[in-house]
């Protein structure tokens, strides 16, 4: 996931993907913290895309309040 896909997805979609990915990470925390992650990078992979769909939801939020 790139911010340029992002930038494509109205709100409502930049939502939904950013209620997945607390969902994507709510489950590779609980994995973790019992044992069973096999891969440790997802983690910080999920953490940074939360990052990225936020900073474009700012972007848009911004846009609008200047227009």
């Amino acid at each position: 996931m790139n911010a340029e896909d992002l930038r494509k997805k109205s709100v409502d979609e930049l939502n939904q993907e950013l209620l997945d990915l607390r969902r994507e990470q709510f489950n590779l925390r609980m994995q973790r913290a019992t044992g069973e992650l096999n891969r440790p990078h997802e983690y910080g992979r999920v953490k940074k895309n939360i990052a990225r769909v936020k900073t474009v939801m700012s972007e848009l939020r911004a846009k609008s309040e200047n227009e």
